[in-house]
């Protein structure tokens, strides 16, 4: 049976207002009588009632996460997972509950907010998936929600933002492969209306022209399995297809390997494959991944943070920036095909062109 104020009373032989206002931190009590309540406290192992607290203090010890993706992402992406977990760790630190809305339908996601907002249901949100113009930045600030944003916006925001930036191992990535003699290096990138989908190609796009190469082999997918399967497709049935891919997370690099080896072609001998984000299964794939390596949910952890800071009036308002992350490198990439495997090579790639691409995928072309 949990503890209460009145157990706590009755023990410390003081009265359940004078209980109050030492467990509290409030003045009314000497500071001989708050020693010896938070003594007493402590030695039955009483406990704060969040809901007493938050009626109290007029806080809902609760922060807010809306996700607009498709419920089986967060089943599937190990990103989401992680980084939610992350959030769970430290909000569990400090007795915050986290409120997670699922937002697909249309006009879903701005009613999920104003359904936040309403009543104090959490006291401030986590902006994810950060897009170009987000109207999201206008909508909390209608609403007067604090907020902390992944990565900050390329409009106005008021917000502070953690950052992780993706140029680095984007860069990375790249100059390996043009180590290992590739100059046709394609790019699966997600969603160009995310600010990470749209940093990640240009991250390719100026590692390709700072080694006087074109960067036209780009195809734009959801970062979804599907999505990956579609525009890998798409890039080896173009003309001169890449002899390596970049892709903007490891779900999608990880259904590109698999169709690209179901279509004949060895990985790394014809294809050489790079994902991003480090996901635990990865190491497990036949070859095991090259991929960039992220911590979703130290992400997590810093994000719940920054927003606890400022809910308590802590925070110094300015962004804070995550190391950017690194290369890691398997055995999905290896060296570009060499002129003697050209003609096998082309014979994966006609196969390729004949094959059926599985229904229910869909993918942008941009060249």
């Amino acid at each position: 049976m949990a503890v209460t104020i009145s157990d706590v009373a009755h023990a410390a032989g003081v009265s359940k207002g004078a209980v109050s206002y030492a467990l509290n931190g409030q003045p009314g009590v000497s500071d001989a009588t708050r020693g010896r309540i938070l003594q007493v406290a402590k030695e039955l192992g009483w406990k704060p009632s969040l809901r007493a607290k938050g009626l109290s203090s007029a806080k809902a010890y609760a922060l807010g996460l809306v996700v607009a993706r498709d419920p089986k992402l967060l089943g599937t992406d190990p990103f989401f997972p992680a980084f939610i977990a992350g959030i769970e760790t430290t909000l569990a630190e400090h007795d915050y509950t986290l409120v997670l809305s699922v937002a697909t339908a249309p006009g879903a996601e701005e009613r999920a907010y104003r359904k936040l907002a309403d009543g104090g249901r959490v006291d401030g949100v986590i902006l994810t998936d950060v897009r170009h113009n987000d109207s999201r930045i206008g909508l909390l600030r209608e609403l007067k929600l604090p907020a902390v944003t992944l990565n900050r916006p390329d409009s106005d925001s008021p917000f502070p933002a953690v950052s992780m930036d993706d140029t680095d191992g984007i860069t990375a990535a790249v100059e390996h492969l043009l180590a290992l003699g590739h100059v046709r290096i394609g790019h699966v990138g997600g969603a160009q209306e995310y600010i990470h989908g749209r940093s990640r190609r240009q991250a390719w796009e100026s590692a390709m022209a700072a080694a006087g190469l074109a960067a036209d082999l780009f195809a734009e997918a959801d970062f979804t399995a599907p999505g990956g399967v579609a525009a890998t497709a798409d890039l080896l049935r173009r003309p001169d297809r890449p002899t390596a891919i970049v892709y903007a997370n490891d779900l999608m690099a990880t259904s590109g390997q698999s169709f690209a080896q179901s279509q004949g072609l060895s990985v790394p001998g014809d294809l050489s494959i790079t994902g991003y984000d480090n996901a635990e299964f990865t190491q497990y794939l036949n070859p095991p991944l090259t991929t960039i390596a992220t911590d979703p949910m130290r992400w997590g952890r810093v994000a719940a943070q920054a927003l606890l800071d400022q809910l308590n009036g802590t925070h110094s308002g300015q962004d804070t920036d995550l190391q950017a992350p690194s290369l890691l490198v398997r055995a999905s990439t290896g060296p570009a095909p060499s002129t003697a495997t050209k003609h096998a090579t082309k014979q994966a790639k006609k196969h390729t062109n004949q094959s059926q691409i599985p229904t229910g995928t869909s993918t942008k072309e941009s060249q």
